[in-house]
């Protein structure tokens, strides 16, 4: 399992350290040896360990076997493993995650298994390849859900992601395309990958070959030495760093994060402003330019903000909206795709949906139903940084950060009839001197996309909330990754 994969289960966990000076660490090791290729019948090894460092901090190690598979069918087993502990907030954060993937001899997908744990909450996949079509089983909380997906072709694992070239040619210059199934989006997906060159560096022993992969559009790279080891591998701008080690030291990593103390998390998701916004809670109107955004994505506009963009700066004017109390004529056409179900918003769970029927008993408006939706998970729901997969993790632990809390909100909603969506932004906190990371919600009340946060108990959010991207599953939030830990805010006016 790559860093690459630990990033995207991590998703907002997520300064790059070395992404400026690249070139002080790596350098040309002139003409490379014959090119390594190898079956893996005769693979060069068994398995590997790296440590990882997240933010210069060490948390963990991953782990990746190779081996026929048991059954005597021809098909290879790749087993990997990542396990982290980080700090974030005063408490420690647990992150595992188990894969087991069964390849033919080209390497393409046969079946897997998968286990991701975050935080206690666990969510399990179970999927096969046959006849042009992959099925997946997702379990979380007890509930299930089976995916389709129709394949024009082969596809991989993400396991493979760095046995691949080695399979085919470790050639500078060679560049690869093919299509993986990644089970942190539960999508099948184009990877690229091109061998850039041959290098050495004060990081690592020898020399390697460099390899730059593109999934999701982000970007890893790793030098692959020719045994086809990554001995050195950067994820997210040098942020996240894995480093070949032996078994013994690899482990160590984990144990020694767990003793440090440092909040990791908090101080790399942090995004600096120019000045202080005092009582960002009451805060109604905010003017800022926002730099280090990814233009292809640029924050959505509505009747709460306006963004435009120019010279590479973005400009956003936000206004606090009061909940509207009058229905227009016409409707949102997006309103019926947030009344359904989703893996993270299982509205239609027969627990839930009885628990949010009484909650707002007797309200007479949508505006009232939500009031009281909030105030119960005031009550009822601990603010702590607990990551969940879905609502139904929240509603069993009664704790969650504010993603969780979202996931829990939106499927109350929806249960009631109410279309809501969840947003993922930036928000402004006193405390913390800057913006965070922050998921909220938008409800679509009496006409209008009315922003919503259960984690402040907000009915119409404050004008500190800055959306970036609408949505709830891993790969809709994908194009957030490559921002984190660039983006700069100036503010400009607020009221």
């Amino acid at each position: 399992m790559t860093p690459t994969s630990v990033a995207r289960i991590a998703l907002f966990l997520v300064f790059a350290w070395l992404s400026g000076c690249a070139s002080q660490y790596f350098k040309d090791a002139g003409a490379p040896p014959p090119v390594p290729r190898y079956s893996l019948e005769h693979w060069p090894y068994q398995e590997y360990w790296t440590g990882i460092v997240f933010n210069g901090a060490k948390v963990g190690f991953s782990h990746l076997a190779l081996a026929p598979a048991a059954d005597a069918s021809g098909r290879y087993e790749i087993r990997s493993e990542a396990a982290l502990a980080l700090h974030f907030l005063g408490l420690e954060k647990k992150i595992s995650l188990i894969a087991r993937d069964r390849v033919n001899a080209d390497l393409t997908l046969a079946d897997f298994d998968y286990d991701y744990n975050i935080d206690g909450n666990r969510q399990r996949l179970h999927g096969q390849v046959a006849h042009d079509q992959l099925t997946v089983a997702v379990s979380t909380r007890g509930r299930s859900e089976t995916q389709e997906h129709a394949l024009a072709g082969a596809v991989y694992p993400t396991s493979i992601l760095y046995l691949y070239p080695l399979l085919h040619g470790l050639e500078v210059g060679r560049a690869y395309h093919y299509m993986v199934f990644d089970g942190e989006t539960l999508t099948v997906s184009d990877a690229s990958q091109k061998v850039k060159g041959y290098e050495t560096s004060t990081l690592f022993q020898g020399a390697a070959f460099k390899l730059d992969t593109r999934l999701h559009d982000n970007s890893t790279t790793a030098w692959i030495d020719s045994a086809g080891r990554p001995v050195f591998e950067l994820a997210m701008s040098g942020v996240l760093i894995a480093a070949l080690e032996n078994e013994q030291t690899a482990r160590r990593y984990l144990a020694q994060a767990s003793l440090n103390k440092q909040e990791v998390l908090l101080d790399f998701s942090r995004v600096p402003a120019d000045r202080n916004i005092p009582a960002p809670r009451t805060r109604r109107s905010l003017d800022l330019v926002l730099t280090g955004l990814d233009v292809a994505h640029l924050p959505p506009a509505d009747a709460f903000q306006s963004c435009t963009t120019a010279a590479e700066e973005t400009h956003c004017r936000i206004r606090s909206l009061s909940p509207p109390t009058t229905v227009p004529a016409t409707q949102s056409p997006d309103a019926e795709r947030y009344l359904q179900p989703t893996l993270a918003v299982p509205s239609t769970d027969p627990s839930l949906r009885a628990l949010a029927a009484q909650i707002p008993a007797g309200a007479a408006t949508d505006n009232e139903k939500i009031t009281r939706l909030l105030g119960w998970m005031q009550r009822n729901i601990q603010r702590e940084p607990v990551d969940s997969f879905s609502a139904l993790d929240v509603l069993e632990t009664r704790k969650a950060e504010c993603q969780g809390h979202a996931y829990l909100y939106a499927a109350f909603a929806r249960s009631l009839g109410i279309p809501t969506r969840v947003v993922n932004g930036l928000v402004y906190m006193e405390e913390a001197h800057g913006f965070l990371y922050h998921s909220w919600n938008e409800s679509f009340v009496n006409g209008t996309w009315l922003p919503v946060d259960p984690t402040f108990d907000q009915v119409s959010a404050d004008a500190t909330h800055v959306k970036l991207i609408e949505g709830e599953s891993p790969a809709q939030l994908m194009p957030l990754l490559d921002g984190i830990g660039k983006i700069r805010v100036r503010v400009l006016a607020y009221e």
